[in-house]
C-alpha cells in the first residue's frame, strides 16, 4: 500500500518539511523528543515499507512495535481498505494480542476533489475499533502532529491498564 503518504507525514512531523516526491520506503527510522501532557517522550519512528514484497520485515516490525498510525489516503478507497482488512489483522497477529495502541489517519484531506473515502467512513471504522481518528494532510500540517500525540496517549494508557492487569496478577 505505497502512495498514501505515510512517509510525507512522517518527516513532517520530525522536520516540518512536506516532500512531494520520495522513493518508496524499505524502511526509514526516526526520532523525535517532546512533551506531551508535562511528560517528556521519545519517539522512535518507523516508517516502513507498504508494498507487499516486504511482508517478512514488516511483520518484524509489527511484532516490536509499541503503537501504529495508521495511514490511509482519503483518494484512495483501496488503501481504506487495506487498513480495515489487512493492516490491523496483521499488527494484531504479529504481536499475538487482541489490542495494541493505534491511530487512524485519513491522509490527503486537502485533496477534495479526489477524496473516495468520506471522513464519516474513517470515524466509522475508528470508532468500532475503539481508537483515535484525524484526517490529516501531510501537505497542509493539518493533524499531523496531533495524531502523533494522540498515539503517544492511546502508548501510555495501553502501559497503564496493562501495569495494573499485571499488578493485580501478583497479588
Amino acid at each position: 500500500m505505497g502512495g498514501v503518504g505515510k512517509s510525507a507525514v512522517t518527516i513532517q512531523f520530525i522536520q516540518s518539511v512536506f516532500i512531494d516526491y520520495y522513493d518508496p520506503t524499505v524502511e526509514d527510522n526516526y526520532r523525535k523528543s517532546f512533551t506531551i501532557d508535562g511528560e517528556t517522550s521519545l519517539l522512535d519512528i518507523m516508517d516502513t515499507a507498504g508494498q507487499e514484497e516486504y511482508k517478512s520485515l514488516k511483520d518484524q516490525y509489527m511484532a516490536r512495535g509499541e503503537g501504529f498510525l495508521l495511514v490511509y489516503s482519503v483518494t484512495s478507497r483501496q488503501s481504506f481498505d487495506e487498513i480495515r482488512n489487512v493492516w490491523k489483522p496483521q499488527i494484531l497477529r504479529a504481536q499475538d494480542k487482541d489490542a495494541s495502541p493505534m491511530v487512524l489517519c485519513a491522509n490527503k484531506c486537502d485533496l477534495e476533489n479526489e477524496r473516495q473515502v468520506t471522513k464519516t467512513d474513517g470515524e466509522a471504522l475508528a470508532n468500532s475499533w475503539g481508537i483515535p481518528f484525524f484526517e490529516t494532510s501531510a501537505l497542509s500540517k493539518v493533524n499531523v502532529e496531533e495524531s502523533f500525540h494522540a498515539l503517544v496517549r492511546e502508548i501510555r494508557k495501553f502501559k497503564r491498564k496493562n501495569n495494573a492487569g499485571e499488578e493485580r496478577k501478583d497479588k
